[in-house]
């Protein structure tokens, strides 16, 4: 009997190196998942689709391959509309499947219609409906091609009667499939004027991006030449901040440090790579701009000189012509003024910490930082565990990886991401630091992680309370409500669920208890109960101080304990010339 075109979709994924496929079996989605069954692909079976497609987005970040999400007709594929958003904006090479009702029946109000192509068009790049099995297999191509090309997520809409369809003779499908990113060199006029801006600035500051990804060792060697302070936003710190001799630390609403100072008061800001949303965190004169796509550009403050390229190919082109400079004045009293900075916030949240109960949730995440291996991969609930995460997990080795919600801020996504990261790398420590409100959300994944036996480190900040929601209550002079909950016990629910479940509320245990965790060879949740009032507000600030909260303030009130980093900013003022 010839294929259907069920078994086509997975011997073209088969083709492609797929190994996964996440998802919820059911309805229209039975031939597809069948068409798994006789393949050396793995159906990864999830509670909710959203986790699928979550999965899916880390898989793909953790590996750079194409990953795989499902889900049924109507309701079904609607779950993963969520993780699809978070995994289109940070172009993960993701298709998902889309199953649909019976094509006769669409449009005509059927049982669970929906409208697919409508639904996911904003959260992809690429969405075609399959009319046919011939058709369905033209646009398959194109759907792998386009994720594969950086396009962000591919959505594959297939009727449940097209996909039992003969599958044709098409020829699309065995097309090579484009994977190597292009090296873009900048325009030379373009070139040419960020070197004279450059050369012209007394003082230079950089902002560092995801773009940065490639090319650290060209952003060093510039800083080095001129003399410049490196900042970066959450997308590069993983890259840039590690051993970096110019580092002043993070800007935002998550930042610490002087990288706010440095960007701000430098003659000349180059934004590397990153497009930071936050705008009123940046200047608005004197900012070049270095960004592949050219679309970014401008987008969030104006650009006097605008470069589109590569980051690392654009400052191979413009480093012989850059003039070296002599004046480190600039980058000493940065550099100054980061250590400063991160004394004051280690010293507020460090004194007597081991006395303090509930748990300070910075304490328990220095810890994580310090016990976890120098190559685990760390997922990130949206909220009080982004600015954790943001603060303590420290890439010292070059060799972590932080995935998260940074760029959609999506609760609930810690878990289900920790999932794929962890099927893609086995042999990986994985360690998903969850939120309370976050976990809460997408609960039934812990009955994922124990079916699959993976084994997740799941260190839980329970603090009884939307942290992050409460801080922008009270960042807006509105007094918090509805922030706070009843007391859960998720380390009661993890061990119903057979997970090896650890408690902690004395912080003179959290060192001990990370670490038992941390070595036990199956999935793992640890409960710590911390404190609903560590808002990364220092705790000298007054409520008046809040109300008149300004972008200065911002920086000065949100500025949290940061661990490891103030070693690191400390022993950067080895690198200032004594008298």
């Amino acid at each position: 009997m010839a294929d259907n075109f069920a078994h086509q979709i997975v011997k073209a994924l088969e083709a492609q190196g797929v190994t996964r496929i996440y998802g919820l079996t059911g309805d229209s989605l039975n031939p597809i998942v069948d068409a798994v069954s006789d393949s050396s692909i793995q159906w990864v079976h999830v509670r909710n689709e959203e986790a699928a497609a979550f999965a899916a987005e880390a898989d793909s970040l953790a590996t750079g391959e194409l990953a795989v999400c499902a889900g049924s007709c109507g309701p079904g594929n609607l779950h993963l509309i969520q993780g699809l958003y978070d995994a289109h904006r940070n172009r993960a090479k993701v298709l998902a499947i889309a199953s649909h009702i019976p094509s006769v029946q669409i449009g005509s109000n059927f049982f669970q219609e929906t409208h697919p192509t409508h639904v996911f068009k904003e959260c992809s790049g690429y969405c075609e409906l399959a009319n046919s099995a011939e058709q369905g297999a033209v646009i398959l191509h194109h759907a792998i091609q386009s994720t594969m090309a950086g396009q962000g997520v591919s959505v594959l809409v297939i009727p449940g009667d097209v996909s039992t369809q003969d599958a044709s003779n098409n020829h699309y499908l065995e097309s090579r499939i484009a994977v190597n990113r292009p090296v873009v060199y900048p325009h030379d006029r373009d070139a040419a004027r960020l070197v004279e801006a450059i050369n012209n600035a007394s003082s230079v500051a950089l902002f560092c991006g995801v773009g940065c990804k490639d090319a650290r060792e060209q952003v060093l060697a510039l800083a080095e030449k001129i003399k410049a302070p490196v900042g970066h936003a959450l997308g590069g710190k993983m890259f840039i901040q590690h051993d970096n001799p110019f580092d002043v630390g993070m800007s935002g609403l998550l930042g610490y440090g002087a990288c706010f100072d440095a960007c701000n008061d430098a003659d000349l800001l180059i934004m590397l790579g990153t497009d930071f949303p936050y705008n009123n965190f940046l200047p608005d004169n004197n900012v070049a701009q270095v960004d592949i796509d050219g679309a970014a550009i401008g987008r969030r403050t104006k650009v006097k000189y605008p470069v589109v390229g590569d980051v690392a190919a654009t400052i191979d082109t413009i480093l012989p012509h850059v003039e070296e400079k002599t004046d480190r004045s600039f980058l000493d009293r940065m550099l100054r003024a980061h250590e400063k900075n991160l004394r004051h916030v280690i010293e507020a949240y460090t004194k007597n910490i081991d006395h303090h109960t509930p748990i300070h949730p910075e304490y328990a995440a220095r810890i994580i930082d310090e016990e976890a291996a120098h190559d685990a991969i760390f997922t990130a609930d949206t909220g009080m565990c982004n600015v954790w995460s943001a603060r303590y997990i420290n890439n010292d080795t070059g060799n972590r990886q932080l995935i998260g919600s940074f760029r959609h801020g999506t609760m609930a996504n810690a878990l289900p991401q920790a999932i794929g990261a962890q099927l893609a790398h086995p042999d990986r420590q994985v360690i998903s630091l969850c939120g309370d409100g976050g976990l809460s959300m997408l609960l039934g994944e812990l009955l994922t992680v124990k079916l699959h036996d993976l084994p997740v480190k799941m260190f839980v900040f329970n603090n009884s309370s939307l942290g992050m929601v409460k801080l922008e209550m009270l960042v807006e002079g509105i007094p918090e409500s509805e922030t706070d909950h009843e007391h859960v016990s998720y380390a009661d629910i993890a061990a119903a669920a057979g997970i090896t479940a650890i408690e902690i509320r004395d912080p003179k245990k959290l060192r001990e208890g990370i670490a038992a965790a941390l070595a036990e060879p199956g999935p793992v949740l640890v409960d710590m109960v911390t404190d609903p009032n560590a808002l990364s507000i220092p705790p000298d600030i007054t409520f008046s101080q809040i109300q008149g909260f300004t972008k200065a303030a911002a920086r000065t009130v949100l500025e949290g304990g940061v661990g490891k980093m103030y070693d690191l900013a400390k022993s950067n003022l080895r690198n200032i010339p004594r008298p």
